[in-house]
């Protein structure tokens, strides 16, 4: 299915719709601030799996993340955030970032990777956000990559629904996606380490 949703404020009715679909168990493609990406309930073990291999993932290697409604949110699956890395994570959120942190036992057994650490995402995008607030809880995510020899990452919802169709419950067209993902900031070693270069300029 291909719901076109207005990016600037998204139909309540329409991410209800989306949002059935993730409590039933279902895999979306929605759009971040950086580059279109897969979604699914948190909770839901097979989805996560299903992510992982629509994206070639081994689950027990596979650094997944979360998008997160807001920082707050963020404690309730880490552990303490010291305050320089609080901090951090207020300047820079939302934002186009994906911060390492480490995980605590809330996080569900579908983060099998033994480093116990979790990516959290706080994207500057109404329908993701509206997606997550709706839930009522974080959604796992991953990016959607390309296998275009020039783009790295899908840019056009339509395109990607044409290819994803058959193997998603549902495509969100959101408008034209970007090219390039967030950067990734590990928080787990005391300073905070850029340790991919992207879309964001960290403020620390």
């Amino acid at each position: 299915m291909l719901l076109k949703i207005n990016p600037d404020n998204p139909e309540g009715r329409k991410i209800r719709q989306a949002v059935d679909l993730l409590e039933e168990g279902g895999v979306i493609i929605y759009p971040t601030d950086t580059v279109y990406a897969f979604g699914c309930d948190m909770m839901n073990v097979r989805a996560g799996d299903r992510i992982c291999r629509l994206r070639g993932l081994d689950p027990v290697k596979a650094r997944l993340s979360l998008i997160f409604e807001a920082i707050s949110q963020v404690s309730e699956f880490t552990q303490q955030i010291d305050n320089q890395t609080f901090k951090v994570l207020r300047k820079n959120l939302p934002g186009p970032f994906t911060f390492v942190l480490n995980s605590n036992n809330q996080v569900p057994k579908l983060f099998k990777n033994r480093k116990r650490t979790i990516g959290v995402r706080i994207p500057s995008n109404n329908i993701a956000m509206a997606l997550v607030k709706e839930l009522g809880r974080p959604m796992l995510t991953a990016s959607l990559r390309s296998v275009d020899e020039i783009m790295e990452y899908f840019t056009d919802p339509i395109d990607i629904y044409e290819d994803y169709k058959k193997l998603v419950d549902l495509v969100i067209d959101g408008g034209i996606g970007g090219n390039r993902a967030s950067t990734v900031v590990d928080c787990t070693g005391g300073e905070p380490e850029v340790i991919r270069e992207g879309v964001g300029l960290l403020e620390v």
